[in-house]
């Protein structure tokens, strides 16, 4: 759209190329409008008024939203449970209830038109990024995530230590622990009551257990446990600061939770009913944007697939009831069949699929 005051300095300079000789259709192609469209602004009234088109009154589609679906849009998006959950996890945990009342784009417009579009929640917006590539997970208890963070107390200088274990797969916590102080025995026995609650022993295929080059992570005590129970251990490479980007991320989540104590834990029971409260509410309630807006546990027991037909199958009859609705194809609902610790291209990730679920052990 050309303003008016550049409609009237391109029709003058047309205008005098065109008076000494120049021929006025390549007089138009060099200042880079068509021919018809100067006629247009001197038929129009163009040069005196300007572009009409912001201010043309447009009639409402007939497949748009009512006042009533907006003002419901918002009532549901304004509930305790969704007040700081984006739209594109409130429409997916609406559905898992047999519920669709609109898009993700829909709410959005909504919550636009009423001056609720900043990032909802307490973290600021997310910004994307490329990290490179070391494992590949195409299923549960293949490769594990661990880490561990500093917890505030009450009393200032004195911490309490969270470690946390996540399955890459299913982004399920499959282990945790809250502790006073940052020992290598305690990460050891962690790794010994997640290998036997997950079973590890009755698996041909050992997990990888890929972590930071913390002191604590690669200590002799917990590399013999390792040994001992068949896991492979894995560690971030020397100078790249997100090659353990699942863990950090869900440390952030955690942080975040709007429970998470500001002026820090009373005591070490406080911490750890905290983060068994945060363990919980992240396996079985958390939508997970990485793994189609389902939980971590359903994704772990495989419950995942049919929760993603029966929401393929309610937005396709969504569709049938107001095709004018939908510009295109419903959303994609489909499995995600395989994770990388680093996103990486397609083809490196299918050459793996038919071989290892890892790529050589990162030093």
């Amino acid at each position: 759209m050309i303003v008016l005051e550049d409609r009237r300095s391109l029709a003058r300079d047309i205008a005098t190329a065109h008076s000494t000789g120049a021929r006025l259709r390549m007089a138009c192609d060099i200042v880079g409008i068509d021919e018809r469209t100067l006629q247009r602004w001197k038929a129009q009234d163009g040069l005196n008024a300007g572009d009409g088109r912001p201010q043309a009154l447009r009639p409402a589609p007939s497949h748009a939203l009512s006042a009533a679906e907006r003002d419901a849009l918002l009532v549901v998006a304004n509930e305790p449970r969704f007040a700081s959950v984006p739209p594109a996890r409130i429409v997916p945990m609406l559905a898992d209830e047999g519920v669709y009342l609109a898009s993700e784009s829909s709410f959005a417009r909504v919550l636009r038109a009423n001056g609720q579009s900043r990032h909802r929640g307490r973290a600021k917006a997310p910004k994307a990024g490329r990290p490179p590539t070391t494992h590949i997970a195409t299923g549960p208890r293949q490769v594990w995530c661990w880490d561990m963070t500093y917890l505030p107390t009450a009393v200032l200088g004195r911490w309490c230590y969270l470690y946390l274990i996540l399955d890459l797969y299913s982004r399920k916590i499959v282990g945790w622990d809250v502790q006073a102080r940052d020992h290598a025995d305690h990460a050891a026995h962690l790794v010994r009551r997640t290998a036997l609650a997950e079973g590890i022993a009755a698996l041909t295929d050992k997990p990888v257990l890929h972590g930071d080059n913390g002191a604590t992570l690669k200590a002799t005590t917990v590399l013999a446990m390792l040994e001992w129970l068949g896991v492979k251990p894995s560690y971030s490479r020397p100078r790249v600061s997100d090659d353990n980007a699942y863990a950090e991320s869900l440390f952030r989540t955690a942080k975040y939770r709007p429970e998470f104590p500001a002026k820090g834990f009373a005591d070490l029971d406080t911490a750890r009913a905290w983060a068994g409260d945060f363990v919980h509410r992240y396996n079985d309630e958390h939508r997970h944007s990485g793994i189609r807006y389902v939980t971590p546990a359903q994704r772990h027991c495989g419950d995942d697939h049919a929760i993603l037909a029966a929401r393929h199958t309610l937005y396709t009859e969504a569709r049938a009831r107001n095709p004018a609705r939908w510009s295109g194809d419903t959303r994609n609902w489909s499995p995600i069949l395989s994770v990388t610790l680093n996103p990486e291209r397609d083809d490196i990730i299918n050459t793996h699929l038919n071989g290892s679920h890892t790529l050589p052990l990162a030093a």
